[in-house]
């Protein structure tokens, strides 16, 4: 299977790392980034001959140019593909360029931070055109390949689901930084971690990404006001409440209903930590295993024990900094390079 994706910048080459974990060949073509030689294709024509997929991984204010110069050069079995955040006005262009020709709009529902971070599961949403079936279902075979849970939805309902989520998501966090939110705080509550979260993935997306998601999904508008007019209502309401009064409804928090004892309670809370930590040690696998693949490209032994002595060290003051006992955290370490050395042997 070979697959051209048309763009280099932080999701192409992200796409391609994640190609190349899972065994297929691929090329690129982008004028303005650095490709590597052995991936480099020498112009379009070239990046289309012989490629079973065409991933267009460029920004979607370019997708019509990039389609136009596409179509006449495409094979009629040849699959395109884009990996926009938005679909509507992607599968409405694919449409008018390339006709009845095979053609899917997917959407990854991760990118370059959460791949680095090996976070895990990934997701990513595949939207047939009518008539496209065929391909949708190749495409998500390919998505399926490379370890991807694949939702099927229409572009609309998927620009529906995302003006609610992801833009309403990315505009709050911009109005945060804006305000200054988030910058150099010397501690937080744990209640305001994930947002943290959230600014640092808003910090780390390009601005044009942004844009997009705000401004090409034809849904995003009306989420955006229809937050602002419930935020002005909240707002008024707690400003109409006065000191010690009873909120109005619109601000009154649920029932929770009776609390749970204190050791269910402990023990749900623990259930759910532990589900964190192998989540956790899920994702230090696929790392692990991507620094098995950099031993092997570079002929070096599985086994390193200077970084495992080096690693044990740290984290055995790590754990004296947080008041553990550096001796048990050490043995629970030592299980893990053991599990990891041999995910590395096993993969190698």
């Amino acid at each position: 299977m070979a697959i051209g994706i048309l763009g280099y910048g932080n999701f192409g080459q992200a796409l391609g790392g994640l190609l190349e974990d899972g065994g297929l060949a691929y090329r690129a073509l982008d004028p303005r980034a650095d490709v590597p030689r052995e991936r480099r294709a020498d112009s379009l024509g070239d990046l289309v001959a012989g490629a079973e997929f065409l991933a267009l991984a460029v920004p979607i204010p370019a997708l019509p140019g990039v389609l136009a110069e596409l179509a006449p050069l495409l094979a009629p079995e040849q699959i395109v593909f884009d990996v926009a955040s938005v679909k509507v006005l992607p599968a409405q262009w694919m449409a008018e360029h390339l006709g009845n020709r095979p053609q899917v709009g997917v959407h990854p529902l991760f990118g370059p931070v959460s791949l680095a971070r090996a976070e895990r599961p990934l997701r990513a949403v595949v939207c047939a055109a009518p008539g496209q079936e065929a391909a949708a279902r190749r495409v998500t075979a390919l998505f399926r390949g490379l370890g991807c849970e694949v939702l099927a939805q229409t572009p609309e309902d998927h620009d529906r689901l995302m003006a609610s989520t992801h833009a309403l998501t990315f505009f709050l966090a911009k109005g945060l930084l804006e305000m200054g939110a988030g910058a150099d705080l010397p501690f937080a509550p744990p209640s305001f971690h994930a947002i943290q979260r959230t600014l640092d993935s808003v910090r780390e997306d390009a601005s044009h990404l942004f844009r997009a998601i705000q401004n090409e999904n034809p849904y995003a508008f009306a989420a955006r006001a229809g937050l602002i007019e419930a935020l002005q209502a909240i707002h008024a309401s707690l400003a109409e409440a006065g000191h010690g009064e009873q909120l109005p409804a619109p601000v009154s928090l649920p029932d929770l209903g009776p609390r749970a004892s204190s050791l269910l309670e402990a023990r749900a809370q623990i259930d759910a930590l532990d589900q964190e930590l192998v989540e956790l040690l899920a994702r230090r696998t696929q790392l692990s295993l991507r620094a098995g693949r950099a031993k092997a490209e570079l002929g070096a032994p599985v086994l390193d024990p200077g970084r495992e002595a080096a690693l044990l060290r740290d984290r055995r003051a790590w754990a004296e900094a947080a008041g553990l006992s550096p001796e048990s955290v050490e043995g629970i370490f030592q299980a893990i390079i053991r599990a990891s050395r041999t995910s590395q042997g096993q993969n190698n």
